[in-house]
């Protein structure tokens, strides 16, 4: 072999020939076996001799490195697509744990404020929330157990006044054992979402979010917020903010107030004993000295067991704190509210809005909607009323407004009853005076529900009127119609719903219901508010009614999911700023303007109202008021419902035993207080829709009037809705002035006289007459067989003969001073209405008349022949036939 760019071998195999071209000497894969110990001259092959293998080797080593090639490329792309998919997962982790994070914290109150609101600079915690009347001068309402003010009071020996140090040993052990050690915070509890384990945590719940509920949102940021204020403020002033903010029950915020209210002393002079026994109360401030006093204690004695646990009490001072006997301050006196009801009422709507805890917190003023004069005067009134009622003698309070109340039904006495009453605005859904259940001249703060009755009839009357009915639509309230009974036992006959709407009957109510459907009247009613399956509060008939006041639109404000009047105007914080404005009300349209007119009409209608309501005049106030009486079938729960434009008063009264207790009796209180509310409000009415009109009817029927119809009365009816026929109730008749009986052509004329019924159906037949109703007679007349005028006279038919198809009409039209004559027939034994069928100017003697097509009559009619006389006047003869 030779060096060089060229190799030739030549070997056994000459006859391939190969040609390789190295830069440097080099033996090809295919001869790494050869013995390479044979002469270099044996590996000669000539190029001429054998074919080349090179370009095989090549395309070899070339395949080769493309899948070399081909895999590191699928390799890089393999990593670089890993690469990239991390990459975009740990962006959108990122991006998603920013997002988590931003929401988490959107919103997130500062922790600066804190020290604003538990480091005052005059060393004045917040104040105890206060409620006014609608000025906002008068306070209705304090939540203080006193009238001292609040202090702070720091911890440290240093402060010549100061917390001592055995009270915030005494909450650390009872609350948060490890509070020097945390962070701030507690992830174990995460997923109880009412735990608050750490006082960071309870400072955080109680005075930054306190109005978000409760959520593991809420939770993570109660968290994030406890351990910034920690690492901010550091741990002694968490304690010491804790310390003065806690609550200990009976709306003692603070270890000062809690202190002077259960130990009638400063916090500073606390024993150990008494320290553990604020500090169990901190816990759980249901079970403080006033309410639960044994527990208290025994909790005390635990609390400082823990603290000797924890190394906080010496064996001596954990042995002189259980020695002692701690004696608790007896609860101070309550002075009586004016409006203890309201404010029950107002509270239960501020719950809707905020923790009762951060309202008794303090800090804020309640500006509510209630007139305290009117609060007063109502109060006053329904004072001396429940006494009457109850057969006491008159309290002996000032009561200016006494003047306003009628007196109660004679000899109405009922010696357990009680009443409660509302007056409202209408025009702004606020609630002005609120009297609570007053008992035998006691008022009390509650005001129930309790059983409609039949005061909430009006919205099946209402239904009706949305499907045809008007207050002018007759109804028979007849035995028979429905099982249910009349409140007085009686059946009054043919009614307008107007009647049986405004004197309360509930047998007709009965029938519109079972024509209308239960369901239907349920839910209308229900968009008032009300259910007539439910009881009911006088807040809601107050709303309900007051649809009808604002011709059919709700004022008010969604209170908590329902709709109703309020009694808040504005919530405000100590600087100024406004929590809760309800001052504008929400408008809520309900039924259209003429629907509520037709009820409005209804039910302030004097002239509608019969018996004793109308005798007593108790519904009538100097201006146009709607009211509806209700009451239950046992007497038990009676209501008065009225209202103005401009005031709705809704009165309830009920007794716990079987009483005389009518609706009469919650009316007088009702009149007074809607004279009381009203004094200085315009008299305004309830002016006519477009969409009614007006127009006058028959009464009962409702129908269009007939000159028969003694009765004449103004109506109103949705446009589209009046009347088209004419009455057919009220009925002439012609009777036999002696025998009271129906008048036949054969009566008399002289006996006969016309007389005016109203014709009952024969289902109302026996009401009617056991009502004395006077009805038309049944019977005719007696008939005689009148003598034969041989000038007049009809031959044939015979005197009721039977007849039928071309009836020949024979007999005689002669006689002196004969001018003409004519035939004619009427329906019935003495017709109303004739019809001529045939006339002549020549007499005639026993011949044809005339001839009268009966073939498509049927029944008894009168066939009547008139001879006219030269001096005009007029013989007749009149025969009774029956046609076929």
């Amino acid at each position: 072999m030779r060096s060089g760019s060229s190799l030739y071998a030549e070997t056994a195999y000459s006859h391939f020939p190969l040609h390789f071209h190295f830069p440097y000497p080099f033996i090809p894969p295919c001869f790494d076996k050869l013995d390479t110990s044979l002469p270099t001259s044996s590996f000669i092959l000539y190029n001429n001799h054998m074919p080349s293998t090179i370009p095989i080797l090549r395309a070899r080593r070339e395949r080769r490195l493309a899948k070399r090639h081909k895999d590191e490329a699928r390799t890089r792309s393999l990593l670089l697509s890993a690469g990239m998919l991390l990459s975009l997962l740990t962006a959108a982790l990122l991006l998603a744990a920013a997002l988590f994070y931003a929401e988490l914290t959107r919103g997130l109150p500062s922790p600066q404020l804190l020290p604003i609101l538990l480091t005052p600079p005059d060393g004045l915690l917040l104040q105890p929330t206060r409620i006014t009347d609608r000025t906002g001068e008068n306070v209705i309402y304090t939540f203080a157990p006193s009238d001292s003010p609040r202090r702070y009071i720091p911890l440290g020996e240093t402060n010549p006044q100061h917390l001592p140090s055995f009270l915030a040993d005494a909450v650390i052990a009872r609350y948060d054992p490890n509070f020097w050690k945390h962070a701030g915070y507690n992830l174990i509890s995460i997923t109880n979402y009412q735990s608050h384990d750490t006082l960071a945590q309870r400072l955080v719940s109680d005075l930054l979010l306190f109005n978000e509920p409760p959520s593991l949102r809420r939770a993570l940021r109660e968290r994030l917020l406890a351990a910034q204020i920690t690492a901010e403020f550091g741990r002694t002033q968490i304690l010491e903010w804790y310390l003065n903010s806690a609550n200990f029950g009976h709306h003692a915020f603070g270890a000062e107030a809690a202190a002077q209210l259960y130990f009638g002393k400063s916090a500073t002079e606390l024993t150990a004993a008494e320290a553990a026994i604020l500090a169990a109360v901190s816990e759980s401030p249901s079970l403080n000295p006033h309410d639960t006093p044994q527990t208290a204690l025994e909790r005390g004695e635990e609390t400082i067991r823990m603290m000797s646990a924890l190394g906080m009490l010496s064996d001596e001072a954990t042995a002189n704190a259980l020695g002692e006997s701690p004696r608790f301050q007896p609860p101070p006196p309550t002075p009586p509210g004016p409006a203890p009801a309201f404010v029950n009422l107002l509270l239960a709507q501020l719950d809707s809005q905020f923790p009762r805890e951060r309202i008794e917190r303090g800090g804020l003023t309640v500006i509510s909607t209630l007139d305290l004069d009117l609060q007063k005067q109502a109060s006053c009134v329904t004072t001396f009323y429940t006494a009457r009622l109850a057969g006491l003698p008159d309290p002996l309070i000032e009561c200016d407004s006494l003047r306003y109340l009628p007196a109660l039904p004679p000899g109405l006495t009922v010696a357990n009853s009680s009443a409660s009453a509302i007056v409202t605005d209408p025009k702004t859904g606020q609630v002005l005076a609120l009297v609570g259940e007053t008992l035998q001249a006691q008022e009390t703060p509650l005001v129930g529900a309790h059983r409609p009755g039949s005061s909430l009839d009006a919205f099946i009357y209402l239904t009706g009127f949305t499907r045809g009915l008007s207050p002018a639509s007759l109804i028979w309230d007849i035995p028979g119609k429905t099982s249910v009974q009349n409140f007085d036992g009686v059946y009054h006959g043919p009614l307008r719903l107007r009647v049986a709407l405004a004197n309360d009957y509930p047998a007709p109510a009965a029938q519109v219901l079972a024509q209308m459907g239960a369901e239907n009247v349920t839910r209308i009613a229900s968009s008032f508010g009300v259910s007539r399956e439910e009881q009911l509060s006088l807040l809601s008939a107050a709303g309900a009614y007051g649809v009808f006041a604002q011709e059919g639109v709700y004022f008010g404000q969604d209170v908590g999911g329902d709709f109703e009047p309020v009694t808040i105007l504005r919530v405000e914080g100590g600087d100024g700023s406004v929590w809760l404005d309800w001052s504008t009300p929400q408008a809520k349209p309900v039924v259209t303007p003429g629907l509520a007119y037709l009820v409005n009409h209804a039910l302030s209608d004097t002239s509608a109202r019969l018996g004793v309501l109308r005798e007593s005049n108790v519904l009538n106030v100097d201006r146009p008021a709607a009211v509806k009486l209700g009451q239950t079938a046992d007497g038990l729960d009676t209501w008065a419902v009225g209202y103005s434009p401009l005031r709705v008063v809704a009165v309830w009264t009920g007794s716990h035993a079987k009483s005389d207790l009518s609706p009469r009796a919650p009316a007088v209180l009702w009149n007074a207080l809607m004279q009381i509310a009203s004094q200085n409000l315009p008299r305004e009415g309830w002016a006519l829709p477009p969409d009614v009109s007006v127009m006058n009817v028959c009464d009962p029927s409702g129908m269009l009037p007939t000159a028969d119809c003694p009765y004449l009365v103004s109506e109103v009816f949705l446009n589209g809705n009046e009347p088209l026929q004419p009455d057919n109730m009220y009925r002439r008749f012609q009777v036999n002035r002696e025998t009271n009986l129906l008048a036949t052509v054969f009566t008399l004329p002289q006996l006969v006289e016309d007389r005016v019924y109203l014709v009952v159906p024969p289902e109302a037949r026996a009401w009617a007459e056991s009502a004395g109703l006077e009805i038309p007679p049944a019977s005719y007349d007696v008939i005689q067989a009148p003598q034969i005028d041989p000038d007049v006279n009809i031959s044939s038919p015979a005197l009721f003969a039977e007849v039928s198809g071309e009836v020949k009409i024979e007999g005689t039209a002669a006689g002196e001073d004969f001018i003409s004559y004519r035939v004619l027939v009427g329906p019935g034994l003495n017709p109303q209405e004739w019809v001529q069928v045939a006339e002549g100017s020549v007499s005639v003697t026993d011949g044809l008349l005339a001839e009268w097509d009966a073939s498509e009559l049927n029944g008894l009619y009168a066939v009547q022949l008139q001879v006219v006389r030269s001096d005009q006047r007029v013989d007749t003869a009149i025969i009774q036939v029956t046609v076929q």
